[in-house]
């Protein structure tokens, strides 16, 4: 019995409290989003020019390595038609 009585004041509780919220509290909920949407937006730069560095520094592994293949395949075809 108890704890049904604490359940339904919890809940009463938390019912009522935002109804009863003020003006003052709506707008300090909209500053608090506000501050989220920018720190999202600068972490997100940060985040796409890492992205793209990591990006070019793959691509420029993969070029190297592609044109050392290509170089070992045309010493391929030299040492087969007896080039130097």
């Amino acid at each position: 019995m108890r704890m049904r009585l604490l359940i339904a004041a919890v809940l009463l509780l938390a019912v009522a409290v935002p109804v009863c919220a003020g003006e003052g509290f709506k707008e300090g909920g909209k500053e608090v989003g506000q501050g989220f949407k920018k720190m999202g937006k600068a972490t997100g730069k940060v985040a796409k020019k890492s992205g793209k560095a990591v990006g070019k520094g793959f691509k420029k592994a993969g070029k190297e390595t592609g044109h050392a293949f290509k170089q070992m395949g045309k010493d391929v075809g030299k040492a087969f038609k007896g080039e130097k």
